[in-house]
């Protein structure tokens, strides 16, 4: 079992993944990816019915990352605003999560 490399904001690598904690803000005016000390804080535009916030979620998340939608899955909390996602072998990083 790989051992997991601690990032900044609730972020970690567990072997080529990234697992991430995330706070999502459902109906948001703009999609916004913002770093906080123990998490990301992710504004959706998509409304928290019937999972379009999640896939909203992986989408917004997958064009920061740059991997198909299908790279990103909500691991932990799919019906909560605090979640743990994982995308699968990232093809980058983006700035805020490079230390």
């Amino acid at each position: 079992m790989a051992a997991d490399v601690q990032l900044g904001c609730g972020a970690r690598w567990h072997g080529a993944d990234l697992v991430l904690s995330v706070r999502v803000i459902p109906r948001a005016s703009a999609d916004a990816v913002v770093p906080e000390s123990d998490c990301l804080k992710v504004r959706l535009t998509a409304p928290p019915v019937e999972g379009q916030a999640n896939a909203h979620l992986c989408k917004v998340l997958a064009k920061a990352f740059d991997v198909p939608k299908s790279r990103v899955s909500v691991e932990r909390g799919a019906t909560t605003r605090v979640k743990q996602v994982r995308i699968t072998a990232p093809v980058r990083v983006p700035e805020f999560l490079r230390v």
